[in-house]
């Protein structure tokens, strides 16, 4: 059943400064990034285990290096057969348009 992922765009190259991340039954999530005009050439960001239902702040720090175009998050494992990541929001700054 694992991994699952999804990938989300940001239609330009943004500096990511806080993430807010509310899941249910997941265990393990890693968020990979990528700063290309296409959703390709992704490299690990973050990984974190969870709690059973949580929300989980990323602010710049846990953040670092947050210049992205494409975030995918990926559920490496979860507490049951059924995880969701059901709200991503991201707050931060527009540093260029896409080329």
């Amino acid at each position: 059943m694992f991994p699952q992922e999804f990938i989300i765009c940001f239609h330009k190259h943004v500096r990511i400064e806080k993430l807010v991340i509310q899941s249910y039954f997941v265990r393990t999530l890693r968020i990979e990034k990528s700063t290309s005009k296409e959703p390709v050439d992704f490299e690990q960001w973050i990984e974190r285990g969870m709690c059973f239902f949580h929300q989980h702040y990323f602010d710049h720090e846990g953040a670092r290096d947050g210049h992205v175009t494409y975030l995918r998050f990926i559920i490496v494992s979860a507490f049951d057969h059924f995880a969701s990541v059901h709200s991503v929001s991201a707050e931060g700054v527009a540093v260029s348009n896409l080329s």
